[in-house]
């Protein structure tokens, strides 16, 4: 994988999307966590589907799926990357982790919020 910063070349464009894809097979056969978001996504479009929400409220459903799934693709970057600098134990690499862990927390409730919102006054009647 090279960085061209030359002329634009589309077959270097293709081959990059072959490497984001790559990536994500990686992430999916070895992030667990993942896996929890995506059932959380889908049990969310399901419930959009079922109570036929509006177009702004699937807006906000995308967007927060979207947002939960890359916070915790750059998490387990983020992860890689000081397990691949810091391999030993250290109190600053788990910091950093921690850290990284915290921003998926906040993209998942901010997300819950956002579902609550959308899904709460079709399940009241409100």
């Amino acid at each position: 994988m090279t960085n061209n910063h030359g002329k634009f070349s589309l077959r270097a464009r293709l081959r990059s999307f072959r490497y984001a894809f790559r990536g994500l097979h990686v992430i999916l056969k070895e992030e667990h966590n993942l896996w929890i978001h995506l059932f959380a996504a889908f049990s969310a479009i399901v419930l959009g589907i079922v109570f036929h929400i509006s177009r702004a409220e699937w807006l906000i459903l995308v967007l927060c799926i979207g947002l939960v799934l890359a916070a915790e693709i750059m998490n387990s970057a983020i992860e890689r990357l000081v397990d691949l600098y810091a391999p030993q134990k250290s109190e600053k690499a788990g910091l950093i982790k921690d850290i990284a862990a915290g921003g998926v927390l906040v993209a998942a409730i901010v997300a819950l919020v956002a579902g609550i919102l959308v899904f709460l006054p079709h399940f009241t009647g409100i």
